[in-house]
């Protein structure tokens, strides 16, 4: 059987079973973790396994940055776009996608960050990101009515704060965190937050973090 017609799962493992396990290493040890015979010890997988699904190594890493942008910019970016009946509910939209686990993948982020920093190739896909990021989140702010400039402005005073809490680990309890919401909320948009808007936002961070 050629490889383009193997099986997706059995013995050998899976596309997703493998490009999991890549994620893994690349999060806890760094892009130098991500080689393929360290992986298959990981699945107890023959390493010829591997090429069964992808055709070296670089295959597999390709997927890891694809799979990054799923995982954070793509959420962001959708996050600027979410029904909000005010400029502060759509910044707690936002606020939201980074302090819930399980919509902006933070720990990846940071993998992803360290990795191009010996990487040009992956170096251009972070700003390509940041980018993208940045115009989607002037873009939500110039729709709530602030000037080109302000939006710009207010735009890289969330991003680089939010992106500077993953670059930086900083260590906040999510009570911490939560208490700072209404300030930032202020700060960023212009705007106090009703206290309704603050009480769902807690209640959808507390739901995410359970």
């Amino acid at each position: 059987m050629d490889q383009a017609h193997a099986p997706e799962t059995g013995w050998r493992g899976s596309r997703e079973g493998w490009l999991d396990a890549g994620y893994q290493a690349l999060i806890e040890g760094g892009i130098d973790a991500v080689k393929i015979l360290p992986l298959a010890k990981r699945l107890n997988l023959s390493r010829t396994s591997f090429y069964w699904f992808f055709e070296d190594r670089e295959a597999l890493l390709a997927a890891l940055i694809d799979g990054w942008e799923d995982r954070t910019t793509k959420p962001l970016v959708d996050a600027t776009t979410q029904y909000a009946e005010s400029v502060s509910e759509a910044m707690l939209n936002v606020l939201t996608c980074f302090l819930a686990a399980n919509v902006f993948d933070s720990r990846l982020e940071f993998a992803v960050r360290s990795w191009a920093l010996q990487d040009e190739q992956v170096a251009a896909r972070v700003h390509a990101a940041d980018d993208a990021r940045l115009d989607a989140l002037t873009r939500m702010m110039a729709r709530w009515g602030h000037d080109p400039v302000e939006a710009d402005v207010r735009a890289r005073t969330i991003y680089l704060v939010q992106i500077g809490y993953i670059s930086m680990q900083a260590q906040e309890d999510i009570e911490t965190r939560l208490a700072r919401i209404p300030l930032y909320v202020k700060i960023y948009s212009g705007r106090e937050p009703e206290p309704r808007e603050i009480a769902r936002f807690n209640a959808g961070i507390r739901r995410a973090q359970a």
